[in-house]
């Protein structure tokens, strides 16, 4: 199935995503991935479905959903594999233009340094780039790339293509606990982060069975503490933990409201407080959700931060 949803998405509203690659082409086998294991790893685009193909079948689903007043704010690349493996992206994203809405593309970014690539993503009005390690053996370790890449050419590039492109740009960095979750791995991150400078860095967590076993999320005091450090030197930053509530907008639903936020960004005892006194709702709210296992209460530098509970799943057969 080359088209699925319109489904609800944090980054990106109503998205109708294209897939676009047939499973499971990839430049990577990174050990969380929900589709599993790649075989065989590839870094050369080929063509999968003809662009023609890919239009005809976006714009079916567009006049439906139209018909049917479901809004969709973005067309969305989020394939089985790596979207720039298709040699025709370029080609559909000229023709799917004729649609006029917004186009996304989410990528690993491993093959940025080609320059077709680059210019591929510059047509899409939104882009996001994995960046799990900016640290050579842990990049393998994670993402298992394909032997041909490497590294420190993908992230120049990704510079290059951070300082020309004109879009909303965003990184995505799974944290996975014991490989890039230490304060130095942290520290390179935020370094490659500064100089990208993205609109909005994200900093995601497994929730879904991963291809390797024994890969988990860091525990809740440690993830904020890396959101607290990620957040210090990025301006956006937006963690993404499984939950999809809308933390954007108040639903008059006070504990509705508290695990929204909480799942996106650990809110400061004060922040909580605030948003309780708009609904004149106490704080026995706070502590029955606590006592329920749906928020954690987390001291840090000096203050109090309460994030949403999350359950750390996959972990090895002798956890």
């Amino acid at each position: 199935m080359i088209i699925f949803g319109p489904v609800p998405s944090r980054r990106l509203g109503r998205s109708l995503g294209i897939n676009n690659i047939p499973p499971k082409h990839c430049s990577y086998s990174c050990v969380y991935c929900q589709v599993g294991s790649t075989k065989a790893t590839e870094i050369e685009p080929c063509v999968f479905y003809q662009p023609q193909q890919v239009f005809h079948e976006v714009k079916a689903a567009v006049m439906k959903f139209q018909k049917q007043q479901e809004p969709i704010d973005y067309l969305t690349f989020v394939p089985d594999g790596e979207p720039t493996l298709d040699d025709n992206l370029g080609k559909t994203i000229e023709l799917l233009r004729d649609l006029d809405i917004k186009i996304a593309i989410i990528t690993n970014g491993s093959l940025i340094w080609r320059k077709k690539v680059r210019e591929t993503l510059q047509m899409a009005d939104w882009v996001s780039l994995k960046v799990d390690s900016v640290d050579e053996p842990k990049w393998q370790q994670i993402n298992h790339p394909n032997k041909s890449l490497n590294l420190q050419k993908i992230l120049s590039a990704m510079l290059s293509f951070a300082n020309g492109y004109e879009g909303f740009l965003a990184t995505e960095t799974m944290l996975i606990e014991g490989l890039n979750t230490d304060d130095a791995s942290i520290a390179g991150l935020v370094d490659f982060l500064q100089q990208l400078a993205p609109d909005k860095a994200y900093l995601a967590i497994p929730t879904r069975p991963t291809a390797e076993r024994g890969n988990f999320a860091p525990d809740a005091d440690r993830l904020n503490h890396i959101y607290q450090r990620v957040n210090q030197s990025i301006p956006e930053v937006e963690l993404l933990t499984g939950y999809e509530g809308n933390a954007f907008a108040s639903s008059g639903d006070p504990e509705k409201d508290l695990l929204a936020i909480t799942s996106v960004h650990p809110m400061r005892k004060e922040a909580v407080q605030t948003l309780l006194e708009k609904t004149k709702t106490n704080w026995d709210i706070v502590r029955e959700l606590i006592e329920k296992n749906k928020l954690r209460e987390i001291e840090y530098n000096g203050n109090t931060f309460y994030i949403r509970s999350y359950e750390q799943t996959f972990k090895s057969k002798n956890d």
